[in-house]
């Protein structure tokens, strides 16, 4: 991990002062910073349960503050029982996209997929990794875990997976289980689960673990949380489940752009009768959105192109514990729509705004140095 401070390892990449600002002002539209207690911020003299927006700071201010007094943080992310589902989907992500978040914001010290290195020289990578940021880094783990004596599965190096997994986060300042096998089991834990599957938080009880569930997790709600840690060097608030409340405090219904057809009693009963032409609400056709806690409604999928409710299909409640196993996917459900317990903020949607001015401002560039190429084929 670099000692520099987050904001001179982007100058050095030739970063400029101003898109520094514009990237700050992306990050703190994403943790919903104008609406989060600021006394963890490093270098602020700010009183304890300051709120930036009451305060009178500017949030990208507050973030570029902070990112100039923090060096990156190193990351571990080890692959169990999992399809590197969650890994496909962040090197996808645009806000930020990977390579940013790789080269300005973490420092991924190990992942069995994007790592280089192969066979005993990333094991031995690791291990060193380990030692040097003992107690520092973040491990990221994708994928359930067996017991202890459950069985040898998933070995990776020689090593079960439990082994793995208990070696690692010995060291870990906190843990994040991205996607549904990590945080809850998922798909390895349904019936008849042959292989004992478990969640992180089953397995460790003494370390802060954040659960990031979906199948796969949504890439920016994941980027969004490490942003979260950069800036404030804690873990969000976080539901009974252990996930964050900014990202997983709405039901998917809340925010849903067919939540008005829901209210005004209009269903389709088919995909291809005339409520389903005509964008009703899917809820008979068992969509689980109204008791499914995340952020597709606002974040979406595919650089916010869209997501399953918009694309025709009812939810599946993957970021729900056991959704595998929880009825049918096309069957109607008995859902409790009562809001979640406590406060929670509309940092979701906020997030999800910023997140499209930044994917629409990247898309301009792209076109614009696109247009550029094309002039200079012609003149040639």
């Amino acid at each position: 991990m670099a000692e520099d401070s987050i904001y001179n390892e982007m100058k050095k990449a030739g970063i400029s002062r101003r898109n520094f600002l514009k990237t700050c002002g992306l990050i703190a539209g994403v943790i919903g910073i104008s609406d989060i207690p600021l006394e963890n911020i490093a270098g602020l003299d700010i009183p304890a349960g300051s709120i930036a927006k009451a305060s009178g700071y500017k949030p990208e201010l507050i973030v570029a503050r902070a990112l100039e007094s923090k060096p990156r943080v190193p990351i571990i992310w080890l692959e169990l029982q999992d399809c590197a589902g969650c890994s496909e989907a962040l090197t996808r992500s645009q806000s930020p996209t990977l390579g940013d978040l790789v080269l300005s914001k973490i420092t991924v010290e190990y992942h069995e997929t994007l790592s280089a290195a192969a066979g005993f020289q990333a094991e031995e990578a690791k291990e060193a990794a380990m030692k040097k940021y003992a107690g520092q880094y973040i491990l990221v783990v994708e994928g359930s875990v067996s017991p202890k004596d459950g069985g040898i599965y998933c070995t990776i190096g020689g090593k079960s997976n439990y082994d793995i997994l208990m070696e690692a986060a010995e060291g870990a300042a906190a843990i994040i289980a991205t996607g549904n096998c990590a945080a809850f089991g998922g798909l390895p834990k349904a019936k008849p689960n042959p292989t004992g599957a478990m969640g992180v938080m089953e397995v460790i009880t003494d370390k802060p673990i954040i659960n990031v569930p979906g199948c796969p997790a949504i890439p920016e709600v994941f980027t969004g949380i490490v942003a979260h840690y950069l800036v404030f060097g804690t873990i969000p608030e976080l539901d009974d489940l252990k996930r964050p409340k900014l990202f997983y405090g709405k039901t998917i219904h809340d925010r849903c752009l067919r939540r008005p057809f829901y209210d005004a009693g209009k269903y389709a009963l088919s995909y291809d009768d005339k409520g389903a032409k005509e964008g009703w609400c899917l809820y008979k056709l068992g969509c689980k959105g109204p008791t499914t806690y995340n952020s597709c409604a606002t974040l979406k999928w595919s650089g916010g192109l869209s997501f399953p409710i918009q694309s025709g299909h009812p939810c599946l409640g993957c970021s729900e514990p056991n959704f595998w196993d929880g009825g049918g996917f096309y069957q109607g459900q008995s859902a409790i729509l009562d809001k979640p317990a406590g406060s929670v903020t509309a940092a979701a949607a906020g997030a999800g705004a910023a997140i499209g001015v930044g994917m629409a401002l990247a898309n301009q560039a792209k076109k614009k140095k696109a247009h550029s190429a094309e002039s200079s084929e012609k003149e040639a």
